[in-house]
């Protein structure tokens, strides 16, 4: 059973690549900074060190502290989150992993009548919520401080320094991808007792992450990278520093955040910069209603499911 788990881990871990590679890569291939391929590459790498160097706090937060689990509610839960990841994905739509993940945990835990800590769930929903308005603020400060400060560099060393320092943004980001997003995906598998080697794990999943970036994400990227407002070098490094520096902040919390929302967020907040008008309302409020659904749809689908199949399995 704690095989299978593993498997369907691997399997949301391909959705994390598809849907979340958006979130460190899509300013950098938006604003042409880095090709598409040189991108994913970079990408891959630094989940691998996130989810090994700090995924442990957000691996404990979800797997043992939010909901009792067993290895049949971890493998369904999982699953579910999959296949409405994916799907979100060919819509081209922005999804948070996490969203998706704890309510198929909590929704199967319900159903089953397994603990559930009611104060950490909403710790983490509280975090959902300040996240990506945090990132706002940063990455609106930032862009107003930045700009004082280096607009008095000459236009081409100020050009160099950007695209070196939206590549390091784009880094963090990535790095925070392994370090939150993995993290969310593995801690189920991890404490219902997998036996493996864990950074043989972490390099697994981290490999299929690259893979489902390299083959899906293009679709998302091209919501993130252009979809909400135009980027250029400067506001897309402010943009991915703000929403980096939040991420990384949470995940020493061990809060299981949305890298989507906080990237979204601060893509916003540099928006604001230049006017309500340059925003793309329609898309951020078709996000806000996805930030809604995405929880409540994969609770409920979990729970109805979890219902149906125990008629049939006994566990």
């Amino acid at each position: 059973m704690i095989e299978i788990a593993l498997i369907v881990c691997f399997l949301i871990a391909f959705g994390i690549g598809s849907n979340d590679a958006s979130n460190a890569l899509g300013i950098c291939i938006g604003s042409g900074i880095l090709k598409f391929k040189k991108a994913i590459f970079l990408f891959g790498i630094l989940v691998f060190l996130g989810i090994l160097l700090n995924g442990e706090k957000v691996m404990k937060t979800v797997g043992k502290d939010l909901v009792e689990t067993s290895p049949w509610t971890t493998i369904y839960s999982l699953t579910i989150s999959t296949f409405l990841i994916l799907t979100s994905n060919l819509k081209r739509v922005p999804l948070s992993t996490h969203q998706v993940i704890i309510g198929s945990l909590i929704g199967a835990g319900v159903a089953h009548h397994l603990k559930v800590n009611w104060e950490a769930l909403l710790k983490v929903v509280l975090s959902w919520i300040i996240s990506p308005l945090m990132a706002t603020l940063i990455s609106f400060s930032l862009y107003l401080f930045l700009e004082k400060t280096l607009s008095k560099l000459p236009f081409l060393k100020l050009e160099k320094l950007l695209r070196i320092f939206l590549i390091l943004s784009a880094g963090l980001i990535s790095y925070n991808t392994g370090a939150n997003e993995l993290a969310t995906v593995l801690g189920p598998a991890i404490y219902i007792g997998v036996p493996l080697n864990l950074p043989l794990i972490f390099a697994i999943a981290s490999f299929i992450v690259f893979l489902g970036a390299f083959l899906l994400s293009y679709r998302v990227i091209e919501t993130i990278g252009k979809g909400i407002t135009s980027l250029d070098p400067f506001s897309g490094f402010t943009a991915q520093l703000g929403a980096g520096i939040c991420i990384f902040i949470f995940t020493l919390l061990g809060m299981p955040i949305s890298t989507t929302y906080c990237i979204i967020g601060a893509i916003s907040g540099v928006g604001l910069t230049k006017g309500l008008r340059t925003i793309k309302l329609s898309l951020i409020k078709k996000i806000i209603l996805n930030w809604f659904l995405a929880p409540i749809s994969a609770f409920i689908i979990s729970y109805l499911f979890s219902i149906f199949i125990s008629q049939y399995i006994k566990y």
